[in-house]
């Protein structure tokens, strides 16, 4: 499957380096990418260097006639060899190769070389190896070189295709991207714009989920597993994770891998992975950290397809660890395998009919529907024994260690579609793919909750992205699994008004205090539930919530007022409080309890029975289970996490708008006419005008106009890339630390949440008194921002300030700009 000619043949545009006159060009690691094909095939994508010659030389020696006549657009003519090995230098700018790798060949190719007189055109070809074609490389490689292309000032691909390759006709007609076509005929010239429209990033996404539910399926759901570095000391890893996956139910066969052994925990041991009557779909590697790139090599060799090593001696040890885990996931992806950790505890799935506990852990998870990816190995062993204390029961868990390469954001495609799975609990250090994280996280959310606890106890970015993503954020792993206990059993709550029944008032007060700084409300009960209440309650007692039954309260009572309660329009949820010492029978009032939630199963009901020993095996009855805490802080907690998550839930998706009014030329232009650096005053009004952004530099100064100064800020972060805030000036700022965060590209929510999203909000709104501030002017400036940093990957920092906030309908005022850029191939582009 190829277009147009060899491309070594190409001229160099003119005015640019050919490589014999640029012996060093800077080879673009930003570039080097694992991929998955639309089988799921796992391949390793990088830029092509000259120590590939050699390899391009083999590689073109394999095309048949028939790929050759379409690279060659007619008649088959071979290259000389030296033509060939010269396609191994490049420029990487006006010149740029991309491989994808199978093994240590290469199965795939695509080149652009830019026109000498549209710069901003360049000619594409693809060259797909005969026995790949079929597989969805051409369109993986289209992805890759259509980011590359954008991210160096290439704004439309160029190729000649031969009426009747239909293999590349469909990968540029289906990519999603905008194509112009010349007329039928022997050959068709196509015209691929590769800004990143909706319908391209919609398809993309389409076909990632696809091949990564393919590629992780031999590793969730293998039908043969080998475990190398097996032990028959039932005291070692190695020996652990074959007896797991025996006694674990899993209905394949189970290879120990030990030179020395015979037989491991009752199954037949052997020699080494060549020795195996058949390729086994997962390896487990528990063998010295030298001794694992061999082991992961012999996997290939063998026809493995996922690979999970739980040794350690890696990234954790240092620079050196760090570099021979990276090259040990470059080789598994070049070799079609997936891999897991290192320095990880193994793969759980309890669906019935893919049992599989590849794991070392002596607490294995009850079957649920609670599925969790940890990236701590040694924090998974202490995660499965709570989780089991709890009844909190799983549906998968994946220890994936250091995450070279399965990754979080590939396993939430996994559970996404999985229909056992209702919750996704998270343990994130690090990202490998913030962005593609959060495209995936906002898809998912609004229907199954994803709870995430992260290290960071301060940063800015990371709440940023789970807020815009639907992801609930928790502080501790306590805490991730009091609101796993709710989501997995309960439902969200519609609001945030909830009703407290008690035996005590102490706990109540405690409750009502939590649930404030929960963002809940404890409100007052309609008047048709005090009615009900009064004959249950104490004789002139005060009807009111919290519903205070007193000690004496007996089972009925409690199932008296938490039928009333919930049968209140005005209560959305349920927090009951049982002090055992104070009432006798705790199983007759966790069965009212049970009874009640049972009769409306539209509003939770959480419990806490401070003091009492096994209650929680009390609170299930079947399916339907209470859950319940020892604090009722925790409770309040807890549901003020999903009555959150549930209103974001709730609100319409926001959209990328397209903004008039923008000139995408005029500042592309613009930038390319200048070095790194700062930009000059004169240039960035030009800058910002083209995206409908006037800064006045005789804008109103402070106290001439109604609102407060503000400033809206661009940084180039590292891991999220721009993230944008939005503050007041002066002591708003600096001293209440009172900043709104968010990762760009920026919705039309994310716009009116952020500038929203200020303590200081009342304000702008007007509801501390006065006209307020025109927030609809702000929001649209916003979303110029997020427009202009995503089209100009190459703006490092962005900085408008002061912007004043003018009365609504006056719009704001930018008084002052300072614009910083950076090299645009540096600015990436390549996700």
């Amino acid at each position: 499957m190829t277009t147009a000619s060899y491309p070594s043949d190409s001229p160099h545009p003119s005015g640019s380096p050919s490589p014999a006159d640029s012996p060093h060009p800077s080879y673009p690691e930003d570039l080097e990418r694992p991929g998955l094909v639309r089988t799921g095939r796992s391949t390793f994508v990088r830029p092509i260097r000259p120590e590939d010659a050699d390899r391009l030389v083999e590689f073109v020696g394999t095309l048949s006639r028939a790929t050759l006549a379409y690279r060659s657009l007619g008649p088959v003519v071979r290259a000389r060899d030296d033509v060939i090995r010269r396609g191994a230098h490049v420029d990487y700018l006006n010149e740029l190769a991309l491989v994808a790798l199978a093994g240590d060949e290469i199965a795939g190719l695509v080149r652009y070389v830019r026109d000498p007189e549209e710069p901003e055109h360049a000619e594409v070809t693809f060259t797909i190896r005969d026995d790949h074609q079929s597989e969805g490389f051409g369109r993986l490689l289209l992805e890759h070189i259509a980011a590359a292309a954008r991210a160096r000032g290439i704004r439309v691909l160029e190729a000649d295709v031969l009426a009747d390759n239909a293999r590349m006709i469909n990968v540029f007609l289906g990519s999603g991207y905008r194509t112009e076509a010349g007329p039928p005929g022997q050959i068709i010239h196509f015209e691929i714009a590769v800004d990143p429209q909706a319908q391209a990033v919609a398809r993309a996404e389409r076909r990632e989920q696809t091949a990564v539910r393919r590629s992780l399926k031999p590793l969730l759901e293998p039908r043969s597993v080998a475990v190398i570095g097996a032990n028959r000391d039932p005291l070692t890893i190695g020996h652990e994770i074959v007896a797991n996956l025996l006694r674990g139910g899993f209905a394949g066969r189970v290879f120990p891998v030990n030179p020395r052994a015979e037989q491991i925990a009752g199954a037949r041991a052997y020699a080494s992975v060549r020795d195996l009557p058949e390729p086994p779909d997962l390896a487990l590697v528990a063998v010295r950290a030298e001794a694992v790139p061999g082991v992961v090599r012999e996997c290939a060799e063998a026809g493995v397809k996922a690979v999970v090593v739980v040794s350690t001696g890696f990234g954790e040890t240092g620079a050196e660890g760090r570099a021979g885990e990276l090259e040990l996931a470059r080789f598994a992806r070049a070799s079609g395998m997936r891999l897991v950790g290192p320095n990880c505890m193994g793969v759980v799935n309890t669906t019935p009919s893919a049992r599989l506990a590849a794991t070392f852990s002596p607490a294995l998870p009850t079957p649920g529907r609670v599925a969790m990816s940890s990236q701590s190995g040694p924090l998974g062993l202490a995660v499965l024994d709570y989780a089991r204390r709890l009844r909190l029961g799983f549906s998968g868990f994946v220890s994936v260690g250091h995450a070279v390469d399965v990754s979080t954001d590939e396993l939430l495609q996994w559970w996404e579609e999985d229909p056992g799975t209702s919750v996704i609990l998270l343990h994130v250090e690090t990202f490998g793919d913030p962005r593609r994280f959060a495209r995936v996280a906002r898809r998912i959310a609004p229907r199954k909750p994803i709870v995430a606890v992260h290290p960071g106890h301060a940063d800015s970015a990371v709440d940023s992205l789970f807020a815009q993503s639907g992801v609930i954020r928790t502080r501790s792993l306590q805490e991730l699994f009091d609101v796993a206990l709710l989501l997995a059993h309960q439902p969200p709550p519609p609001g945030n008004r909830v009703a407290v029944i008690t035996n005590a008032g102490g706990p109540a007060a405690l409750t009502v205090g939590a649930c404030a700084a929960s963002g809940l409300c404890v409100p007052a009960l309609g008047e048709r539930t005090r009615q009900t209440l009064r004959p249950v309650l104490a004789p002139h007692a005060e009807v009111s919530n919290p519903i205070d039954l007193t000690p004496t309260a007996t089972a009925a009572h409690y199932r008296q007022a938490l039928d009333a309660a919930l049968a209140d329009d005005g209560i959305d949820a349920a927090v009951v409080l049982f002090m055992p010492p104070l009432a006798d029978k705790p199983d007759e009032v966790a069965s009212a309890i049970l009874d009640a939630a049972a009769a409306r199963p539209d509003k939770p009901v959480l419990a806490s029975f401070l003091g009492g020993a096994g209650v929680a095996d009390l609170l299930h009855r079947g399916d339907l289970v209470v859950p319940t805490y020892t604090f009722p802080e925790a409770a309040a907690t807890s549901l003020g996490h999903a009555a959150a998550y549930q209103s974001w839930r709730s609100t319409p998706a926001g959209v990328v708008p397209d903004l008039a009014g923008v000139d995408t030329e005029r500042a592309r232009s613009l930038i390319a006419s200048r070095a790194p650096g700062p930009v000059p005053a004169a240039v960035v009004a030009e800058l910002l005008a083209a995206y409908g952004i006037a800064v006045r530099g005789d804008a109103p100064g402070p106290g001439s106009h109604a609102g407060p100064d503000a400033f809206l800020t661009v940084r180039a972060d590292p891991v999220f890339g721009p993230v944008v805030a939005f503050g007041l000036t002066g002591d708003y700022a600096d001293l209440m630390a009172d900043v709104a965060h968010r990762v760009t590209p920026l919705s039309d929510r994310d716009a009116r949440e952020m500038v929203r999203s200020l303590r200081v909000t009342p304000l702008l709104d007007g509801r501390a008194g006065g006209p307020g501030v025109d927030l609809a002017a702000l929001e649209e400036t916003v979303l110029r921002i997020s427009a202009m940093v995503e089209d100009h990957p190459e703006i490092e920092a962005l900085d408008l300030r002061p912007v004043r906030l003018l009365p609504p309908g006056d719009g704001v005022a930018v008084a002052h700009a300072t614009i910083r850029l950076t090299d645009s191939t540096a600015a990436g582009g390549s996700s």
